[in-house]
């Protein structure tokens, strides 16, 4: 068999790593791929929102499964045209896509549903929306309605902070068309986690669960990112969580898709936090999530390719997981999530070396040196038999590569490690 990733960051770079592991896949594609992905893949130099382009390249290369790593496409319905066209693609319809694709949409799903979510309002008028937080009062939750990658969403502690992101959103378009309404919702506690799932239909077939680090620095401080560090599993939760998860929003949600009409076939990601209450829905993303993906994913010893061919097929798939844990730790240009360097020199990162794996995200080969070519820039993830150790192992993975362009969060896991301590 062939198969075409599409995306060219870490997520795309497990993925493919663990698609030609498969002793039915012959060869691996990325669209448009990175330099770090060649031991495990072809790149072709084909946009992630070059459909036609895509289209034309599979046809001509025989691809037998396309596999969507990131949203853009998702929203766009990628899908819907390579299904028009007759070829088997694993994602979401652009209708079903529409969960990550508009909050506002996500949450009145949820609501007619009664899928335990946070309260919200919707607005596009800034001096409303202000009103609303001055009646609720901070903290307080501001989220683009659209898709904002994975920067859209401001947890505001003060009032001021509030009326800034709302300033940014609708008075100053700071995320475009992304941005033409704001879900302002009520801040949750609890336990936050990620719940990622295998769907075709109603049938939901849960991956483990993982603790994703959004903000860029320690002790959860500083701006939310696409994501610093993530590992698995999470100790801290009840052990009915994930049952719970799926019984209350998982199944439903999924159900709710098809009664709507909007089938859902791909994969579902739940952002999740655990109440007093329980399970309460954060965020829905309509694909694999980054950088879950990269500890979820080496916990697999199913043949990722003989799921994902299954669920296009219509079968139930076999899923067997690891009882080892994985911690991932993301080194990032100095900067991220906002303005940053690139073409920094950093240490040659082979894919499997010190006992981690290296995903590259945002790295480029140049004459001879590797370089920095994004904001995350690469992911060290590491398996050990306890979760300490997959964290230890991970940090001294990183740390090693770390030099004064780049930074990395040094307490992914922190959490998890209070609790075991």
């Amino acid at each position: 068999m062939k198969v075409l990733v599409i995306g060219k960051g870490g997520r795309e770079h497990a993925i493919a790593w663990k698609l030609q592991q498969s002793p039915q896949v012959d060869e691996v594609f990325v669209a448009s791929g990175n330099d770090g992905m060649t031991g495990v893949a072809t790149c072709v130099p084909i946009d992630e929102t070059d459909v036609e382009g895509l289209i034309h390249f599979v046809k001509e290369n025989a691809i037998d499964l396309t596999v969507v790593g990131p949203e853009q496409p998702l929203v766009d319905g990628i899908v819907n045209r390579f299904q028009e066209a007759g070829l088997n693609i694993f994602g979401p319809s652009q209708e079903a896509a529409m969960l990550e694709g508009s909050k506002t949409f996500a949450k009145d799903l949820m609501t007619q549903y009664h899928i335990p979510t946070a309260t919200y309002e919707v607005f596009t008028d800034y001096d409303e929306a202000v009103a609303y937080v001055q009646k609720l009062g901070t903290p307080i939750v501001i989220k683009a309605d659209g898709l904002a990658a994975g920067k859209g969403v401001t947890v505001a502690v003060t009032e001021q902070e509030a009326f800034r992101a709302l300033d940014d959103i609708l008075n100053h378009h700071h995320f475009g068309s992304a941005g033409a309404s704001v879900v302002i919702e009520e801040y949750l506690t609890g336990e936050e986690f990620s719940l990622m799932a295998f769907v075709d239909g109603e049938n939901v077939y849960p991956m483990v669960l993982s603790q994703d680090h959004k903000r860029a620095f320690a002790g959860d401080k500083g701006p939310n990112t696409g994501g610093m560090g993530a590992y698995s599993p999470v100790p801290q939760l009840p052990e009915t969580a994930l049952n719970v998860a799926m019984k209350h929003i998982m199944v439903p949600t999924a159900k709710a898709m098809l009664k709507e009409g909007k089938a859902f076939q791909g994969v579902l990601y739940a952002g999740l936090m655990w109440t007093s209450t329980g399970p309460k829905v954060i965020e829905f993303n309509c694909r694999f999530g980054d950088p879950e993906t990269q500890v979820v994913l080496p916990r697999l010893e199913s043949d990722l390719f003989a799921v994902l061919w299954s669920l296009v097929q219509g079968k139930v798939p076999e899923l067997v997981w690891s009882d080892e844990a994985a911690c991932g730790i993301v080194l990032a240009s100095k900067g991220y999530p906002g303005d940053y360097e690139k073409g920094a020199v950093i240490m040659a990162p082979e894919l499997v070396e010190d006992q981690a794996l290296i995903f590259h995200a945002g790295t480029k080969l140049k004459k001879d040196q590797w370089v920095t070519d994004g904001g995350r820039v690469l992911l060290a993830t590491c398996l050990a038999p306890t979760l300490a150790e997959a964290i230890h192992q991970a940090r001294s993975a990183i740390e090693k590569r770390v030099n004064d362009k780049t930074f990395y969060r040094n307490d992914i896991g922190y959490r998890a490690l209070n609790m075991i301590d």
